[in-house]
């Protein structure tokens, strides 16, 4: 085989194989055009200068051509194919493998965008959520009354759980949300809950409760009561801090060993007696506990004042004085005016005279539970009757006490409390007249006038 004819046919080899794997994988590569034969052109020997004889060249035969493999020409059904241009066919190397047929991979699907899609949209609707309920959350662990100091008593009872407490609660109108301050318990306890009874205020947060429930310490809480209050305002005020009013009523109608009641007639009520000032008591404290503590209390400072001598150098024994010094703090509030007040009713017992005190008859018209008339018939109208009433009008305070054992050096026999809040005094009838329409023009008016 002559080197032309092996070129020839890898020539062809390689066409066949660029054409299967580039061109028309599964189609039989095109049988490649036969070449025209080559003839070669004559020689023509070069003219020398010396111009010699020349040579008689014999003329050279074209080569014949190399005969081509013959083609089967296309069925009908088969279509024309195209025949791409001639090319040189690349040098390969005789170890070089065909390349491997390439695939193409089919177009993936877009399910997988739609469900990521969901996805997310879950996620951010779950976040929101969270964060909603975050929200709502932390602001119902706010106090209800912001800067309140207004007190409420707990009570947990052994074996209270979270639940019970965050009932009470509730229902005492510290928390705003029952479920949220169980949630909140739950997260933070450490020691878990001693019974016993707390004095909270409304402006606590669920935080500051649920670390003074922890503590599981005794509290001290604070009554005031002052001084010109009656046993009713004291009945509210320790309704407000939690004692019922059962025990409240049980407490008054006790009957109390102590030398502050000497005098004091049988069957009379605690007026007079819950000493006008500010205590402090350990939570869990009784009523008898409170009261007892009021009592001593206002002896020791009658006691420290010698006022049960000074009263009995006025011709009263204690009570008639705690009586005495009751309408002293109910008509005027004013240390100065009460020295005043008080000479003046001193001066009207030495002369016989009715004490004329409107309080008294306002008072009585109250427990009567009837309209105040300056004719009122009972005997706490001092107008109409002679001498101190039964008993106290009011809760005095020191100052009053001390007053009504110790009047002012004046000679006055009759006063007025004006319209401006000052307390006008006078002599005479005629001067107290003319003081009364100068300065009194409505809180001398009563109802039944």
């Amino acid at each position: 085989m002559s080197k032309a004819t092996s070129t020839k046919r890898r020539l062809q080899l390689y066409c066949k194989i660029i054409w299967s794997n580039i061109m028309q994988p599964n189609t039989p590569p095109p049988t490649p055009a036969p070449r025209p034969p080559q003839t070669r052109p004559p020689v023509t020997p070069p003219v020398s200068r010396m111009s010699p004889q020349p040579r008689p060249i014999a003329q050279l035969q074209p080569q014949s051509p190399v005969p081509q493999p013959k083609t089967a020409a296309p069925t009908p059904s088969e279509k024309p194919r195209l025949v791409p241009p001639q090319t040189r066919p690349p040098i390969v190397s005789k170890n070089h493998q065909a390349p491997k047929q390439m695939k193409v991979a089919p177009k993936k699907s877009n399910a997988w965008k739609w469900i990521l899609g969901i996805i997310l949209t879950i996620v951010v609707l779950l976040l929101a959520a969270v964060g909603s309920a975050y929200v709502w959350y932390t602001q119902q662990l706010g106090s209800v009354h912001p800067g309140s100091t207004e007190t409420v008593r707990l009570n947990v009872a052994s074996g209270s759980t979270a639940s019970d407490v965050a009932s009470q609660l509730a229902e005492k109108q510290v928390i705003k949300n029952e479920i949220a301050f169980e949630i909140y318990y739950r997260i933070h306890q450490s020691t878990g809950l001693k019974a016993g009874v707390y004095v909270l205020t409304k402006g606590m947060s669920v935080s500051e409760i649920v670390d003074h429930l922890e503590s599981g310490k005794p509290d001290e809480f604070t009554l005031t009561f002052l001084p010109g209050g009656t046993l009713a305002d004291a009945r509210k005020v320790l309704e407000d801090v939690g004692y019922s009013a059962a025990s409240i009523e049980a407490a008054f109608s006790k009957t109390y060993d102590s030398p502050l009641f000497d005098g004091k007639p049988a069957g009379s009520d605690l007026e007079g007696y819950i000493y006008g000032d500010t205590y402090n008591f350990y939570t869990g404290a009784s009523i008898d506990d409170v009261l007892e503590k009021i009592f001593d209390h206002m002896y020791d400072d009658i006691k420290a004042n010698n006022l049960e001598a000074a009263y009995a150098a006025q011709g009263m024994n204690l009570y008639q004085g705690i009586t005495f010094a009751s309408i002293v703090q109910t008509e005027v509030s004013n240390k100065d005016d009460m020295s005043k007040v008080s000479q003046v009713f001193h001066k009207r017992l030495a002369t016989d005279m009715p004490l004329g005190s409107d309080v008294t008859f306002i008072y009585g018209a109250r427990k009567l539970g009837v309209a105040p008339s300056v004719d009122l018939d009972s005997p706490y109208n001092t107008r109409t009757h002679k001498g101190l009433p039964p008993g106290p009008v009011s809760n005095p305070g020191l100052s009053a006490l001390v007053a009504g054992a110790s009047p002012a050096d004046t000679d006055y026999l009759y006063f007025v409390a004006g319209d401006d809040g000052v307390t006008y005094f006078s002599k005479t009838n005629e001067e107290h007249e003319a003081a009364t329409r100068a300065h009194c023009q409505a809180n001398c008016l009563l109802p039944s006038q």
